[in-house]
């Protein structure tokens, strides 16, 4: 009678291991894991902050400041390490997110992107209720021509999310990213 219900489940389990497996998943209830940057450390004007906040249970990062693309700045970010953590499996980046209707982006950098300046990047517009955003990691656009062509999820060293590019006021609420199947 065991070896009946144990198929199934084994069945269960594959199924559900097969339509986007979380590999890393952060809520932001450890905020020690995220260092905010500003475009100041090239001599750029930016200016924000990150705030992490405890709502229903919930814990979201909101990233919030303005973004001036003077003195050849133009970006606030929060950046995560991942150098021990093991990606070789992550297809795609899904983000839970709402804002002020503007764009924000994901940036990666991995083993190749040695200058401070290089990045894989994939942009998604926010709006006022949270919505889902799923990223091909394939799909990343690289910064510069000195970089591989597309990323290597097992080759990646940090996340980061990002206000950049153009002069606006940046408010983005993060409840989630998580690197998945």
């Amino acid at each position: 009678m065991k070896n009946i219900l144990i198929v199934p489940l084994l069945l269960i389990i594959f199924i559900c291991r097969s339509n986007g497996e979380n590999i890393l998943k952060d809520d932001f209830t450890n905020e020690n894991e995220w260092t905010y940057i500003a475009d100041n450390v090239m001599g750029g004007i930016s200016d924000g902050g990150v705030e992490f906040n405890l709502v229903d249970s919930n814990v979201y990062a909101l990233l919030s400041g303005n973004v001036s693309t003077e003195n050849n700045g133009g970006f606030i970010q929060i950046r995560r390490e991942l150098k021990n953590i093991d990606l070789s499996k992550a297809k795609s980046i899904r983000v839970y997110a709402r804002g002020n209707n503007e764009k924000y982006y994901i940036f990666l950098r991995t083993t190749g992107t040695i200058l401070p300046w290089q990045y894989y990047s994939h942009e998604f517009t926010v709006n006022e209720e949270y919505n889902e955003f799923i990223m091909p990691i394939k799909d990343f656009k690289k910064s510069g021509t000195l970089l591989a062509k597309q990323v290597n999820p097992k080759k990646i060293t940090s996340v980061a999310i990002v206000a950049y590019g153009r002069d606006h006021v940046a408010e983005i609420y993060v409840k989630e990213l998580e690197f998945i199947e």
